[in-house]
């Protein structure tokens, strides 16, 4: 042994102190989505333990590894629970723990919470997504579910699109009126409340589903994507009818490994019986950044873009998180060995 090994612990606190801003972190995503598209990143799909736990939730394991970021390039492994329950304990449903290593000599950098970072960068995906899909023009957004993520995403589609309304909706009255209250107090676009999933979505520019069902349901039809709309569905549990691709010009997905596995995702029925194939498949979003697949083609495409969460947005934004630590002088030293 050739001496002592410290890593930083950097929690959700410092994290906070750091206060690192939406467009830093969209531009940290933007960045790795196009490395990932130029093929500079190693990237595994996530796997999943699931507890035995009565059904409250289960773990996701996500890897991955960006060789633009650091000297000899950043890897790192995120473990993030997504327990749809937590609410009732006063939780986030997704909490997380991120770990960073030096990819020559494997030596652990860090040790971070992911919490903001999974938020954050999920809202950052929707953002570039809408950036290179989205119709110019956009005005009218509406966002079923009011968990974390969802505020990122809001408030991330707000700065990049010159919004007249925002509409909100999700299951509980309380939450969504809360999610509203939040925004309202962020934001100067006006924000609509509204009872169900269909006075939300209908006729909507951008379109987010982020639900937390249990059990699949058809929450999004056929009817309330009008033509020019970009539809972002990312629940765990799939909110979308059955025959929704029927009206859907494009199908684009963040990687098309993930999006074919584990059973988990918006687009899993939709896979198992068929309907989204490698064939039928536009393109990953990694290949539009890179010009390499074009994008939105005309005003009146319907455009579904399909992200599950890459490993190496969590990395990459990690790494920024971890470089502003370091010049901050935040987190804790621990000795490692």
């Amino acid at each position: 042994m050739t001496g002592e090994i410290w890593l930083r612990f950097v929690s959700g606190p410092d994290v906070d102190a750091l206060a690192i801003t939406p467009a830093e972190v969209v531009d940290a995503v933007a960045g790795v989505v196009a490395a990932h598209g130029r093929g500079e990143t190693v990237f595994e799909p996530r796997t999943h333990l699931e507890p035995d736990n009565d059904g409250r939730g289960h773990f996701n394991v996500l890897r991955g590894h960006v060789s633009s970021l650091g000297e000899h390039g950043t890897s790192g492994v995120k473990v993030v629970g997504d327990f749809y329950t937590n609410y009732r304990v006063g939780l986030p449903s997704e909490l997380a723990l991120l770990t960073l290593y030096d990819a020559w000599t494997g030596i652990p950098r860090a040790i971070v919470d992911a919490t903001w970072i999974t938020e954050v960068r999920t809202g950052a995906m929707t953002a570039v997504g809408a950036r290179l899909l989205a119709r110019p023009g956009s005005r009218v957004l509406g966002h079923v579910g009011a968990r974390g993520t969802a505020y990122a995403n809001v408030v991330m589609l707000d700065a990049l699109l010159d919004l007249d309304e925002i509409r909100v909706t999700s299951r509980r009255p309380e939450s969504r009126e809360a999610f509203a209250e939040r925004l309202r107090a962020d934001l100067d676009t006006p924000v609509v409340v509204t009872e169900s999933v269909e006075e939300t979505l209908a006729g909507a520019d951008v379109l987010v589903e982020a639900t937390r069902l249990t059990e699949p349901a058809p929450l999004v039809t056929t009817d309330l994507v009008a033509p020019g709309a970009f539809l972002v569905p990312y629940g765990t549990v799939s909110a979308l009818a059955a025959d929704l691709l029927d009206v859907v010009d494009k199908v684009v997905v963040d990687d098309w490994r993930e999006a074919q596995s584990g059973r988990f995702g918006a687009l899993r029925p939709h896979l198992d019986a068929g309907l989204v194939t490698a064939d039928s498949l536009h393109a990953e979003i990694g290949q539009v950044a890179t010009g390499e697949r074009p994008g939105r083609e005309s005003d009146d495409e319907r455009i579904l873009f399909w992200h599950r969460g890459l490993s190496i947005l969590d990395v990459a934004v990690g790494q920024l998180v971890l470089d502003r630590a370091e010049a901050a002088g935040l987190g804790t030293m621990v000795r490692y060995r």
